[in-house]
């Protein structure tokens, strides 16, 4: 990918699950400077049902905002451009079909992020919001349907977390149709609790210095308590008290009336407040200052990141050669060898995507991480582990596309999975390339000239080398029989 030139616009797309936020910057002097904030409120996480599927109403009003979006973003390269859904995505069980739609709206590819990967670029976005004074941080973000905590220090995080209840889901349980009374407040308080005692003991051993809170709801507390002239400190447990006193004595969602809180947070505000309040109680925190700086802040960090080469997947991947004793010399020559065919067949295949490449020469750096493992079928204990790791920096629907690219590197092609076109196609590239490394050498190859079209693959390939290489001939007959199961025939021609 090429460097973003200063005055190229990034823009940050989050679809969280009570608003969507979108963030446009560009780079000033080598800084990100904000040129413009839209955010929405949709609730996406009302939409989902006892089933978790999302509802008609709500993918409408979504889709409906995601095309006004689409309009400030329509003159942006795809590669400056990096939009991610949360919580209620990653649970909704209909997501495919609503992406579908909503990436067309949008005129640009939504990735689902898991809820660590979440916490992480939160934190990134944090980091970069406030001075950077070298102490240890708590930071917190309690967003529409889920609750991310993060212990960490500079631009590096030590402990993430992501938990299932976010200010929407904790209202709608909770505070049933807006009603507000002490019995409610105390149900959500230890719902909240309840959530966090299995981590409570990680994080309170962690420790930090200073307690750092992220978006809309800890915001609206910390404006609320500004108006109420009860800020002074940042937010404090006497501070969430004034505000839940404020809250039982409006007695309903639509009598709050409390200075700085704007009237579409108020339906959910009750939750969030709960949860905040768990929080300071379980995790004894004493005071806490909020920052503008979010998710959407950290995704165009991380897009800055990757626009200047300086990709965090790319860590993420050295760290787990390093982690699983990966030959990253044999590595290199496989990854070297996949992306020189993918060079040849791509306009063909219609793998033209830089991260077509990039997943490609990722698949063929970890393609031996399951020997750590057993070498017995360690092409499936490989795509188990990548489908079950964090991977900072992934998002899932690349993450599972870079686990299942190890899992198809050899043997058997599995009928059965349902992979797309676009997987089984770089499959094939990455079979090829171990293949032809079997000798597990640096030894040089002959030039192997690829061609391909729709499902026929053809290879061409010196005779004399061909002769003197009898185990090879005989893996490329057996590939070609594993991929005939799959429908894709495979052809080798010999040249002088």
């Amino acid at each position: 990918m090429a460097d973003a030139p200063e005055d190229a616009q990034l823009a940050a797309l989050d679809l969280g699950s009570n608003s969507f936020h979108l963030v446009v910057a560009h780079q000033v002097n080598g800084r990100i400077q904000i040129v413009d904030r839209i955010k929405e409120t949709v609730r996406l996480a009302e939409g989902l049902d006892d089933k978790n599927r999302l509802s008609d109403l709500v993918a409408e009003r979504s889709l409906a905002c995601l095309e006004r979006f689409g309009q400030r973003l329509k003159n942006l390269h795809r590669a400056n451009v990096r939009a991610v859904g949360t919580n209620t995505l990653r649970r909704a069980s209909n997501v495919t079909a609503f992406l579908e739609s909503a990436e067309d709206a949008l005129g640009f590819p939504i990735e689902i992020i898991s809820g660590r990967e979440e916490a992480r670029l939160i934190y990134l976005g944090v980091a970069h919001s406030i001075e950077d004074n070298f102490d240890r941080r708590l930071v917190v973000d309690i967003g529409g349907g889920s609750t991310e905590l993060i212990v960490g220090h500079g631009f590096e995080t030590d402990l993430t977390e992501s938990l299932h209840m976010g200010c929407v889901g904790m209202s709608r349980t909770c505070f049933e149709d807006g009603r507000i009374r002490a019995t409610d407040y105390k149900d959500a308080v230890n719902r909240a609790r309840q959530e966090l005692t299995p981590v409570a003991t990680a994080f309170v051993e962690a420790g930090w210095d200073t307690a750092i809170g992220a978006s809309g709801t800890i915001l609206a507390v910390q404006e609320v308590l500004a108006q109420l002239q009860h800020a002074h400190a940042g937010i404090t447990a006497d501070g969430i008290k004034q505000i839940r006193k404020q809250l039982l004595d409006a007695g309903h969602a639509d009598k709050v009336s409390l200075p700085g809180l704007s009237a579409d947070r108020s339906a959910v505000f009750p939750g969030g407040v709960a949860i905040l309040d768990a929080i300071f109680q379980t995790l004894e925190v004493d005071t806490m200052q909020a920052t503008n700086g979010a998710l959407r802040e950290g995704v165009i960090q991380d897009l800055l990141g990757r626009v200047q080469h300086q990709d965090i997947r790319e860590n993420t991947v050295l760290d787990l050669c390093s982690r699983y004793h990966i030959d990253q010399k044999h590595g290199r020559r496989v990854r070297d060898l996949a992306i020189s065919l993918l060079a040849q067949v791509a306009v063909a295949w219609k793998l033209t995507d830089p991260n077509d490449a990039l997943l490609l020469s990722w698949a063929a750096d970890l393609h031996e991480i399951g020997m750590d493992i057993s070498h017995s079928q360690y092409h499936k204990h490989g795509g188990y582990l990548l489908n079950n790791m964090d991977l900072p920096g992934f998002s899932r629907s690349d993450q599972s596309q870079l686990a299942n690219l190890v899992r198809t590197h050899r043997r058997k092609f599995p009928v059965d999975e349902g992979y797309s076109e676009k997987t089984t196609r770089l499959a094939v590239l990455l079979r090829l390339a171990v293949l032809f490394h079997r000798n597990r050498t640096s030894s040089p190859l002959p030039h192997v000239a690829m061609a391909a079209e729709n499902r026929h693959v053809n290879l061409m390939l010196p005779t004399d080398w061909l002769e003197g290489h009898p185990l090879t001939r005989l893996d490329i007959a057996q590939e070609a029989d594993y991929l005939s199961t799959i429908g894709i025939e495979l052809l080798t021609a010999e040249s002088a």
